[in-house]
This record gives structure tokens, C-alpha cells and sequence, in this order.
């Protein structure tokens, strides 16, 4: 496998399609739950799809929760 052309975003969108919203909730959970940092990449490609899909109001609230949990 060669590591520098792994296509970590197709990956898991391909592993995640056709999911239910059930589904995607437990893969939520379960990645937060469990803490296994394999795991943290593909919450980062989920993060990315609701990023992309808020509006800019939406993505300050984000930010804003983002920046108070870390203070």
C-alpha cells in the first residue's frame, strides 16, 4: 500500500454510503466512546461535510462551542 496516494476522504465516504442516520450516529458515538485515535480521521472528514454544508452563521456557532470547550 503505498500511504502517500491513500485516499482517506474517499474511504470513508465510500464505507459510509448508503448509511442510515442511525447508523452514522452510533459510528459518532462509538468513535467518541471508545477514544481509539484511528478513529479521528474519519470524524474529520464528517466534520468536513457538515462544515461544508452549514452557512457562515452556523459555522461561527461552531466555532464559537469549539473555542469555549477549549479555553
Amino acid at each position: 500500500m503505498d500511504i502517500n496516494n491513500l485516499d482517506l476522504r474517499g474511504a470513508v465516504m465510500y464505507k459510509m454510503h448508503g448509511s442510515s442516520e442511525n447508523d452514522i450516529r452510533d459510528t459518532i458515538q462509538d468513535a467518541i466512546v471508545t477514544k481509539q485515535e484511528k478513529t479521528l480521521p474519519g470524524l474529520g472528514v464528517l466534520f468536513e461535510l457538515l462544515w461544508n454544508q452549514s452557512n457562515p452563521q452556523e459555522q461561527n456557532r461552531m466555532i464559537e462551542v469549539i473555542h469555549n470547550k477549549l479555553q
